[in-house]
This record gives structure tokens, sequence and C-alpha cells, in this order.
């Protein structure tokens, strides 16, 4: 568990991320802020930097909250999510028929605004996640069995989101760390929705890999799926050591190297719960 310090700071990130994207996109763009970008923001911060400031909001009218207040991190974080959520919402238009895609069509166009301001700022990272999911989409209609083509491929469009920091060498670790966490991601929601897709016949290439009867893993092919897993936590917790974060350090290694095998094996034991959430990341109350 983190210490109160470090839950205080997450908290700062989370607000800060919050704040920062009302004052780019408006109020309606706060709709997407979620744990996944905080981490973003949190791993594209200088180590060291915090300039802590307290204020109220509508969710927090009464006691003041701390914040970071917008810097060339947060802003990045924050025009990288709303692109991130805004093509995630298309392609869910594009997976359902017009009924239940009536969700993701109607919340995209309430982002849209938002996104086209965002593509013009980060124009580069607009086109790699389009590129990205194009390829998913290709290997999505091949039926492609392979886990480590399709996990490549979004893995490849998390990796671009570091490639704005300045530092070349700072900039090589978050590649390497976004690109086997990306990887990771891919491949961990793939295995949370195993049943969901078999009954649905949504493309899955770990369905696809494993041949799975109903979803339901053998003993011989979960061996295999976790060592996949492990070993791109391992990747991330190697590039992680080539680099001081500072004051993020005792938040990140305990998400890193706690929080991600957690979630694993509750995915893989079925006992995941996509509610739990703040409990998988730690995320403190």
């Amino acid at each position: 568990m983190l210490s109160e310090e470090d839950a205080v700071r997450f908290r700062s990130m989370y607000c800060g991320l919050c704040h920062t994207l009302g004052s780019r996109y408006g109020a309606a763009a706060r709709m997407i802020l979620n744990y996944d970008f905080t981490y973003l923001a949190i791993f594209l911060s200088e180590a060291g930097k915090e300039d802590v400031r307290h204020r109220r909001c509508i969710v927090h009218p009464v006691h003041p909250r701390p914040y970071l207040p917008t810097n060339d991190a947060l802003a990045l974080a924050a025009d990288e999510s709303v692109i991130l959520t805004y093509w995630q919402l298309r392609d869910g238009v594009t997976d359902h028929d017009w009924l239940h895609g009536l969700k993701y069509r109607s919340l995209s166009a309430v982002l849209e605004p938002a996104y086209r301001k965002a593509a013009a700022l980060r124009p580069a990272f607009d086109r790699v996640v389009r590129q990205q999911l194009d390829v998913l989409s290709k290997l999505e209609a091949q039926q492609c069995s392979s886990i480590d083509e399709a996990a490549d491929a979004f893995a490849k469009l998390l990796e671009y989101a570091a490639d704005e920091i300045a530092d070349p060498v700072r900039r090589r670790v978050l590649r390497q760390m976004l690109y086997h966490l990306g990887r990771w991601i891919y491949l961990i929601d793939a295995a949370d929705d195993l049943k969901e897709d078999a009954v649905s016949g949504n493309y899955n290439p770990v369905l696809l890999r494993f041949e799975l009867t109903d979803g339901v893993w053998t003993s011989e092919a979960r061996r295999e799926f976790t060592a996949t897993l492990d070993h791109s936590i391992h990747m991330v917790t190697t590039a992680f050591e080539l680099w001081d974060f500072g004051v993020w350090t005792p938040l990140l290694s305990n998400t890193l190297y706690t929080s991600l095998f957690q979630a694993g094996k509750s995915v893989l034991d079925g006992t995941f719960q996509k509610s739990a959430v703040r409990k998988r990341i730690k995320e403190p109350s």
C-alpha cells in the first residue's frame, strides 16, 4: 500500500490532470479522466518537480484538494488522453451495430471538438494512433491468432506517447516502459474479455491463439500466457531501473512490482472486477 505522502501525491496529479483537461478542453473533457491517464502524466513528469496547490472544485466544493497546476507534462498527458479516448470511442462505434454503438457515437460527438484541438496540437501522436488502430483493424479482419502481432500494434501506439520528451535518454527509457506496459495492457484486457468474446464472437487473439473452449483456460495455456505477461512486466521494470523518477519512485515501484502482478492474477483467476480499478492500481481513497 502507498504511504500517506504518496497517496496525497497521487491525488494531486489526478486532480491536476482533471483541472488541466478542464482548462484546455472545457468541462465535458473531464469525463475522460481516469487512473491510467494519471499514470501517463506521472511517467511524463520530471523527477522532483512539484508545485502542489489547493483549490475547491465542483466535485469537492467544501474542502480544498491538493492539485498540481498545469505544466508541460500535464498538458501533454491531457492532449494525448483526449486523442486516445476519442479513437477508442470511434473504435466502439465500428465494433457495434447501430443500437449498441449509440453510446459510443454520442460520446465521441461530445468529445470531437476537444479531439480536433488536441489533434492539431499533437498531429504526430494522432497520426500514430490512427495508424496503429488501422493495423489492429486489419489483424481483426484477418482473425489473426498471433498475440504478439496484436499486442505489438497497441504497444507501439502507447510507446509514442513519450516521443515529445526532449532528453534522448529519458525518452528512450519511457518509450521502452510504455511499449511493454502497452503490450501488457492489451493482453490483460483480452484475457479479461475471454468468456464474453467467446459468446459474442468478437475478435480476441488470446482466444484464437490458445483455442480455448468457451473462453476457459487450460493449465498449459495459462502457464504460457502468464509467462508472457510476466515477461512484459520484467521488461517494464528493467527500463524503470535505468532512470531516476525522483518523488514518484515509491508510487511507481508499488505499481510495477506489486499491483500489475496482482491484477494479472485476478484476471486469470476470474476474480477481477472492472469496478475495482482503484484497488488494482492501489489508488488511495
